[in-house]
């Protein structure tokens, strides 16, 4: 017998969460291409002052208090772009060859000027072999007065806990 509560529950997962708006799904492949692309220094150009570019090791982590794989502030992610853009990192030579699939994108959450979207992705990376990363990518994106700013960007690898390859380039 199917109870009220059943019904809730069901109709609850049963109903899709909205697509992003065509200009934030843009911008959503824009970033994933300059990564792709080795183009730092635009990519960089994307995140607001308050950024935040997270990729923890367990999916309900607490940067405060556990280890992170990546956990960038603004002024990180400047350094971290510097430190690509000389191309000394010896565990990038010969540097990666990227491409990056972003799917399913779904808006979790809309207030004010800042959408927050969830997308699964897969990226390919060719170096000395093939590895392919895999897991699902939270954006928050604000509009402001210069147009779309990554405000935040949390990336949750499905390898995350495991033995992970180096992260020498952006995921």
């Amino acid at each position: 017998m199917t109870t009220i509560d059943d019904t809730d529950a069901l109709a609850s997962v049963l109903t899709p969460l909205p697509a992003p708006d065509a200009d934030v799904v843009a911008f959503l492949n824009l970033e994933a291409r300059l990564a792709d692309e080795a183009r730092y220094s635009e990519w960089e150009l994307l995140w607001d002052d308050d950024a935040l570019y997270w990729v923890p090791m367990h999916a309900d982590d607490d940067p405060a208090t556990d280890l992170s794989y990546i956990y960038d502030n603004r002024r990180r992610i400047k350094s971290r772009v510097a430190q690509l853009n000389t191309g000394n990192r010896h565990s990038q030579t010969p540097p990666s060859v990227m491409r990056r699939m972003l799917s399913n994108q779904e808006v979790l959450a809309s207030e004010d000027d800042t959408v927050t979207v969830a997308s699964n992705f897969a990226l390919f990376e060719y170096r000395q072999g093939q590895r392919v990363w895999a897991g699902r990518v939270i954006h928050k994106v604000r509009r402001s007065p210069d147009g779309l700013r990554l405000a935040a960007k949390t990336v949750h690898l499905i390898s995350a806990g495991g033995p992970v390859d180096t992260l020498a380039f952006l995921i």
